[in-house]
């Protein structure tokens, strides 16, 4: 690898990252309420020509600012104006594979391309980037635009903070219009603090990012104006709710509060399969006695950071900044912490280096590792795909959803699909051959990323869209859509959780997107004819209800599986209109006429 060079490095890492990514993000269907609930949006934008605050869901507007949407609306008119799971799930496959590709340039240039090179496969192969860059969701989107944001910021700082960073500027605008002022916040607070622990004074710095972070807020603030006049005090609200009721714990309702500790916990988890070679790589380290001196830790900390090389102080703030901000706020989720994992990941590149340099045989265990579970996740196919796994060994809860995967499964066919799956069988035989035959050396390094990428091509283009296809409600749709057509009446939706919740109503999403958003609110409308989809438990309560109010229901349709964990119906309704009564007086003033 070191007679590579930056230019070549590039594009063999940009053909890597094509090719194990975009041909497999049409294979799943929709299995969660978060993709189709922002691809609706973008569906929303196309359908309505409403690219500021378009409704959907019946009626509801979007929880998010419209830049993610843009996107996908854009790469669908490319598609004819359709939005599929494809489209939608492409611009965060291009916003991975465009921030592998910067942070690869901006390591190269300062710390050389072999370096550079293995931070960005570890970057593209963390289990929670690579999730997120194969995801219709707004995360992946943001993080690429903050971390590119902080390593423009950086070459500003290499200028000695001359001139305007103009390009940091427009990827932090289009941060905040993608979820909202942390696009702006976090990267200014990042640089602020790098800029201080640098010697900056803190009111030069504190005044240069001040105007930059305004600069940034000038397109924002222009969509913030048009869509509060489509949406007035409601749009207004949900904006104070979602940015900062979210950051000072004060929302109306609890979304995805999580322990203190649970941004540990996602971010040991986010980072497999890596991980496993740090926890291993800890046993062959030498330590030296342990004795608890609080002031000498100090003093050695501060002389450290004092010390350190810039790159790596960039580096090292950017991810304790980042995480301490996300651990603020009750609201945790893994994805708030992505910001930090290109940064990890150059740390981990220059660890890795270190070990081949002690020549630590973990190297070689950790492939191995890899390699054995290459072999045996092949055997476990075989073995499912014989049917020796008989399905009467699920019980409980989950058992029909496992007994699904175990079919999907035992369904794979194609030369495709079983190419794919042998890639990781033969990858780690060669794995075996090739340690017992050559010395220690960084090769093994990328022989490892070899090994990881065999992997997630195998789950990626074989196993996992059939698994995820087995929980998709997309034939549902289409079993919907053949006995309520939209010919015949429009389609309406009555869910007793969307009632009662304070906050992030509860939808059927997925059928709403692939019926086309044709779903309305029935509780709202009350309308007089139509089709109603609703639960068969909430059927049981509110039905009754409903006829006293005149409605009358015909059942058509239940669900041959479950919708928001309980059985689907659809029923035809009409509603008698009251007949008005005459008074008798006026009934004899007419006779006498």
């Amino acid at each position: 690898m070191k007679s590579l060079t930056s230019n070549k490095a590039f594009w063999l890492l940009l053909v890597i990252c094509v090719v194990t990514i975009l041909p497999f993000l049409g294979l799943s269907e929709y299995h969660t309420k978060g993709e189709p609930r922002e691809s609706i949006v973008s569906y929303s934008m196309l359908e309505n020509d409403n690219w500021i605050l378009p409704r959907n869901n019946g009626g509801e507007i979007p929880y998010k600012p419209p830049f993610f949407h843009w996107t996908i609306a854009a790469v669908s008119l490319l598609n004819g104006g359709q939005v599929t799971e494809m489209t939608s799930r492409m611009p965060s496959a291009i916003a991975l594979i465009a921030m592998t590709l910067f942070g690869f340039l901006f390591f190269a240039k300062r710390k050389g391309v072999e370096l550079a090179l293995l931070a960005a496969f570890i970057t593209l192969t963390n289990f929670e980037l690579h999730r997120a860059g194969a995801n219709c969701r707004v995360d992946m989107v943001l993080t690429a635009l903050t971390v590119c944001a902080l390593y423009c910021f950086y070459k500003w700082y290499e200028k000695g903070l001359k001139g305007i960073p103009w390009l940091a500027i427009l990827l932090m605008s289009l941060g905040t219009l993608t979820k909202g002022p942390v696009g702006t916040i976090i990267p200014c607070l990042v640089t602020g603090i790098f800029l201080l622990l640098r010697g900056v004074n803190f009111f030069r710095a504190f005044l240069l990012l001040s105007a930059w972070a305004l600069l940034s807020l000038i397109l924002p603030i222009c969509w913030y104006i048009a869509a509060y006049q489509q949406g007035g005090e409601e749009f207004l609200a949900l904006v104070m709710e979602e940015n900062f009721g979210r950051m000072t714990n004060t929302m109306s309702y609890d979304s995805c509060v999580n322990p203190w500790h649970y941004n540990f916990v996602t971010l040991f988890a986010g980072y497999v399969p890596w991980i496993l070679l740090g926890v291993l790589s800890l046993f062959s380290l030498t330590y030296r006695k342990f004795a608890i001196q609080p002031t000498a830790w100090w003093k050695r900390f501060t002389s450290w950071i004092k010390n350190m090389d810039p790159v790596d102080l960039f580096s090292f703030t950017s991810i304790v900044i980042i995480f301490v901000f996300y651990c603020i706020p009750q609201s945790k989720r893994s994805v708030y912490l992505m910001p930090i994992y290109p940064f990890i990941a150059y740390f981990l590149a220059k660890y890795l280096f270190y070990l081949v340099k002690k020549q630590s045989k973990v190297i070689k265990v950790y492939g191995s590792i890899l390699a054995v579970i290459s072999l045996l996740l092949f055997i476990t196919f075989i073995v499912v795909k014989c049917g020796l796994i008989p399905e009467t060994i699920f019980h409980g809860r989950h058992a029909q959803n496992n007994i699904n995967f175990l079919r999907a499964i035992q369904n794979i066919s194609g030369i495709g699909s079983l190419v794919l799956i042998a890639i990781p069988t033969i990858l780690g035989i060669c794995w075996w051959f090739y340690q017992r035959k050559h010395a220690l050396s960084n090769r093994f390094l990328y022989a490892i990323v070899v090994l990881t990428m065999g992997l997630y091509l195998a789950l990626d283009g074989a196993y996992q869209p059939p698994i995820l296809n087995s929980k998709s409600v997309k034939a549902v749709a289409a079993e919907i859509d053949e006995v309520a057509p939209a010919s015949k009446g429009a389609l309406y939706e009555f869910i007793e959780r969307s009632i009662l919740a304070k906050g992030d109503p509860v939808h059927y999403f997925e059928i709403n997107f692939y019926l086309g958003n044709r779903i309305n609110n029935f509780y709202k409308d009350r309308p007089i004819e139509g089709f109603l989809l609703i639960g068969a438990n909430d059927a049981q309560k509110y039905l009754p209800k409903f006829k006293q109010e005149g409605y009358q229901f015909e059942l058509l349709y239940q669900s041959p599986k479950p919708v928001l964990h309980e059985t689907a119906e659809v029923y035809r309704f009409t509603k008698k209109q009251p007949v008005e009564v005459i008074p008798e007086s006026k009934t004899t003033e007419s006779a006498s006429e």
